[in-house]
């Protein structure tokens, strides 16, 4: 049986990947700051398939601690599912919050980083598979977009390097880069404005956190000689056409 950490896990993709990978046989070590919210979430499902980790991404020292007391079944991580971040506010760049973008960096960059890098000698180990949750907003701009683009950017450009890098060691590196999926994010983005949200969704039938923990689970599973490099996904209402003009006078 293989074993996968999803950061992230207490809500939106991060949540339903933990369903997905314990319904299709997996052990899953689902990590969030939200203690209740795992608890929750291991009380759904089975207690030998899942292990609530609890801890912020941000926190090196309570991330290795999480790690090195994880019992013996749940402690040789097969996949890397890089799903914790979040966007913080979405105005212009001149009217944004300094607060707003270092957030964003320590949680979707460095945070990132950090525990790819604590967990890489095991998955090389292994033979294993990181997937990266990163976003349309990598590869087009909008506004407001600004430095969660940029991070969203640097994931994408990361799960690359790392493929290259990583070449002859059998670990599969994916960019998973979802267009618009109603969970929490947005409401989170504007400070748990619902109507905010509700507002964005409103008749685009967006995608679902489910469809991409799908999405996530068959990247995983394929055959260990196969790599998904990138995988974009947008709901078919969304589209990347369109440029701004602004005109004078």
């Amino acid at each position: 049986m293989k074993t996968v950490l999803v950061t992230g896990a207490t809500s939106g993709i991060g949540e339903a990947c933990a369903r997905a990978f314990v319904k299709a046989g997996w052990r899953v070590v689902g990590t969030g700051r939200r203690a209740d919210r795992l608890a929750a979430l291991g009380a759904e499902l089975r207690g030998d398939r899942f292990h609530a980790a609890v801890f912020d991404v941000r926190d090196e020292a309570a991330r290795d601690a999480a790690l090195d007391a994880l019992p013996a079944e749940f402690s040789a991580i097969d996949c890397l599912v890089n799903n914790a971040g979040l966007a913080r506010g979405a105005a212009p760049a001149q009217q944004s919050e300094l607060a707003d973008w270092k957030t964003m960096i320590d949680t979707n960059v460095t945070a990132l980083a950090s525990i790819t890098h604590r967990l890489l000698p095991g998955l090389i180990e292994r033979k294993g598979a990181i997937v990266m949750l990163s976003s349309v907003a990598a590869t087009y701009p909008y506004t407001g977009g600004n430095v969660y683009g940029g991070t969203k950017a640097f994931v994408r450009q990361l799960a690359l390097g790392l493929r290259s890098d990583l070449s002859g060691t059998g670990v599969r590196v994916t960019s998973i880069e979802p267009g618009m999926v109603e969970t929490e994010f947005t409401v989170v983005r504007n400070g748990g404005d619902q109507d905010a949200s509700d507002r964005l969704y409103a008749g685009v039938n967006p995608m679902t956190g489910d469809d991409i923990a799908e999405t996530v689970l068959w990247v995983a599973s394929l055959p260990p000689h196969i790599n998904i490099n990138t995988l974009e996904l947008m709901p078919v209402n969304q589209s990347f056409a369109g440029f701004q003009v602004a005109r004078e006078g």
